[in-house]
């Protein structure tokens, strides 16, 4: 992001942060969340499985950022939060 954005990795962070509220790294963590709390709600995977699809490589570390931000556990934002199947849109074969 810094290279493309043509600042110096300093100011690009202060912008950015000016902007949005978050650091570069907060935020991208914070759209990985949202991503596995789509993940969770829609599908049966396992959570160790959703931690990799949206890029994190250890399981313990995606939970304890997951609890961080959403101040439940993966496991518990699935039981609140999963769509039921009758509810959910049906795949095409």
């Amino acid at each position: 992001m810094v290279r493309r954005a043509g600042l110096t990795e300093r100011t690009f962070k202060r912008r950015f942060t000016g902007a949005t509220g978050l650091s570069p790294i907060a935020y991208v963590q914070r759209l990985r969340i949202e991503d596995a709390k789509r993940r969770l709600e829609r599908t049966e995977a396992p959570v160790d499985e959703i931690s990799w699809q949206v890029g994190y490589e250890d399981p313990a570390f995606f939970r304890r950022l997951f609890k961080r931000v959403t101040a439940l556990t993966p496991g518990s934002y699935r039981r609140r939060f999963r769509i039921p199947d009758y509810a959910r849109p049906q795949r095409r074969k």
